[in-house]
């Protein structure tokens, strides 16, 4: 089999590597003489990241093209902050660069430059050579097109292409800019106006230099595309000048030479991606409106699957039709997030400072198309991030999760534990030297890393900052908001951290990816009514211990655990309301317990794996040695954090 890819951009390189890898005949065609340093830079999120990495292969040593960007802040002209959250690792990469990087992988004499398609010879109904303007002719048994938004074959398979208006453009520009590089290391920083159709966005892509993009209302602020470059630079300083210093500052040192206006448009899905043994990839199959920096993320994907279709399918035809079946729904979430987002960008009269998205694609597990199932019992849980018990119980929480998730939904009621010291006396604690000799007992008894020094070093005053800022977060994201507690739990039990000062709580928030801002915005506001509402769900149910789980099926039958529980208690209960429940199997294979959790003690992963714990020391340990997972040490114990994400396609 010999295949025949047309386009040497980022979804035909990354094909042809890919084919080649499994020793497939492959040649790419690319109509341009050689590489043009003009172009934007991309950002590319987690999926397309890792093929990147496997491209790269025994190249490893070398290390990605661009720079790491994990933060979003995003801010009013007038320097309001409006955002800052925490991102799966994106990387900035100048496409230029990206090219070259692929370039220096793919054999030498797979590309074939200066070759611009013209048509196809075609027998008996079907293409066996592309023809090209310089006359070469090159023959294959399949034809992969990825020769851009613009394709040329895309229209000679499909007729005309029915793209939207041209509504916003952006201008695009990469300059020196050493200094800001390093104040906003990792940050994706934008500024959306709140008076007009108008942004300004500029992120690293090296250690020297930034990328900046400004999108605005094309109707109401023409510019031709071949403007001249001082034309450009006037237009585009006259429209940005009433935003910040650092904005006139990337301008001012911007070379408008190679900065180019882009007319953002889309179409919509196609029916299919093929004709015949001729399939089209990348922008030539599905053109994405910048508003969600989807494009380089799906061209590496759609080169991946389609490879990984072609080599195990039993024919070309089959495995078109799978790779039509599982990347259109993808993409068409793209397209609808991405024109969402321009008509919301559009109509900033209607924005709602609140109410403002992260200009970039989800995560894939928050834009599938995954149906909910319903839950059998509900679980109201009162708990407090700074119980001890509550802590201790984790192993048999997240036991719980990943058995019976399935049949339980899981509600977190802060308790109010601690409302101050003043008159406080419960459980024999009166005083902060008390919970420190309680914690250490507590450590010892239950063979868990808790560490009291908190209480003799900076004890905390109260329990109540730290859940109304866990209200907040639920505001955001419930799911997150567990991620939040569990990680201010950490911090409190394990690193020796007051989790009632702000600073530790906009770490943890950030961490796990919550907008900080909009956080402190709603402890002071909408969280402290939450709050309010858990006291009082406290009073009424006489909540004397904690933790205590209250489970509920359907039928309002109620059984109550107060207290630790051993796991095969909370197993009763579940039996007990549903009797035909069916528990999941855990997976223990260690990549897919870090996968789930992240974060798990020793205690933890011997209690998920069931094993003693000297044998699942030995396990971590070695994962540790393999740097799949890093050794954090307390001075009661260890934690265990993964290192990097394991995917599997």
């Amino acid at each position: 089999m010999k295949v025949v890819i047309i386009g040497g951009g980022i979804a035909g390189l990354a094909a042809g590597i890919l084919l080649k890898r499994y020793l497939v005949d492959v040649v790419i065609c690319e109509r341009n003489l050689d590489i043009s340093p003009k172009g934007n830079a991309f950002l590319m999120h987690s999926d397309g990241l890792n093929i990147l990495e496997e491209l790269l292969g025994y190249k490893e040593e070398n290390g990605l093209p661009g720079r790491l960007v994990d933060a979003f802040h995003l801010k009013r002209p007038s320097d309001k902050d409006l955002m800052y959250i925490k991102l799966r690792p994106w990387q900035c990469i100048k496409r230029a660069d990206l090219i070259q990087f692929l370039l220096d992988i793919l054999p030498e004499d797979l590309m074939r430059f200066g070759r611009s398609f013209s048509h196809f010879i075609y027998e008996n109904g079907k293409a066996i050579a592309a023809v090209f303007e310089n006359g070469d002719i090159e023959y294959g048994d399949i034809f992969i097109a990825a020769d851009g938004g613009n394709s040329k074959i895309r229209e000679l398979l499909f007729g005309e292409t029915k793209f939207t208006d041209i509504e916003v453009k952006e201008i695009v520009g990469v300059c020196k800019c050493r200094e800001m590089v390093i104040a906003k290391k990792g940050i994706f920083t934008k500024y959306l106006d709140d008076k007009s159709s108008l942004s300004f966005g500029y992120i690293p892509t090296s250690s020297d230099e930034i990328v900046w993009f400004t999108q605005f209302n094309s109707l109401l602020n023409p510019i031709e595309s071949n403007s001249k470059p001082d034309e450009l630079k006037l237009f585009t300083l006259n429209l940005l000048k009433d935003f910040p210093s650092d904005v006139q500052a990337v301008l001012n040192r911007n070379d408008f030479s190679s900065s180019y206006v882009w007319n953002t448009r889309d179409f919509d899905v196609l029916d299919q991606f093929h004709k015949d043994n001729i399939v089209i990839i990348g922008d030539a199959a599905h053109l994405a409106l910048p508003f969600t920096s989807a494009g380089t993320t799906n061209a590496f994907v759609d080169a991946k699957l389609l490879v990984q279709l072609l080599v195990n399918e039993k024919n070309y035809s089959d495995a078109f039709n799978k790779f039509y079946e599982l990347r259109a729904p993808i993409v068409k979430e793209h397209l609808l997030l991405g024109r969402k987002l321009k008509a919301e960008f559009l109509n900033f009269h209607l924005q709602n400072d609140d109410k403002v998205k992260v200009p970039l694609i989800s995560n894939k597990e928050e834009y599938s198309n995954l149906k909910i199932k319903s839950k059998k019992i509900h679980i109201l849980y009162f708990t407090d991030p700074v119980c001890s018990t509550c802590w201790i119980i984790q192993p048999q929480l997240r036991k719980l999760k990943l058995e019976y998730g399935d049949h339980i939904d899981v509600e977190y009621c802060m308790s109010g534990l601690l409302p101050s010291w003043d008159s406080y006396d419960r459980g024999g604690i009166k005083q902060p030297e008390d919970a420190q000799k309680y914690w250490e007992n507590a450590a010892i008894k239950y063979n868990t890393p808790i560490n009291g020094d908190i209480w003799v070093n900076d004890p905390l005053h109260s329990s109540y900052p730290p859940s109304l800022a866990f209200k907040a977060a639920q505001i955001q994201d419930i799911d997150k908001a567990i991620i939040f507690l569990r990680r201010l739990n950490e911090m409190l039990f394990f690193e020796n951290k007051n989790i009632v000062r702000k600073e530790h709580i906009k770490e943890a928030a950030f961490e796990v990816g919550l907008d900080v801002i909009r956080l402190f915005k709603d402890i002071e506001s909408r969280a402290e009514q939450m709050f309010d509402e858990d006291l009082s769900l406290v009073k009424s149910f006489g909540i004397q211990v904690l933790p205590t789980f209250i489970l509920t099926d359907r039928f309002d039958n109620h059984i109550t655990l107060s207290g630790f529980q051993e796991y095969q208690n909370f197993e009763s209960a579940i039996e007990k309301l549903i009797p035909e429940v069916q528990k999941n199997p855990i997976d223990t294979q260690p990549h897919s317990l870090f996968n789930s959790f992240n974060t798990l003690t020793t205690r933890e992963f011997a209690f998920l794996t069931n094993l003693p714990e000297f044998e699942a020391i030995n396990i971590l340990q070695e994962l540790s040695r393999e740097e799949m997972i890093e050794k954090i040490k307390s001075r009661n114990g260890e934690m265990w954090r993964l290192k990097k994400t394991v995917e599997v396609y």
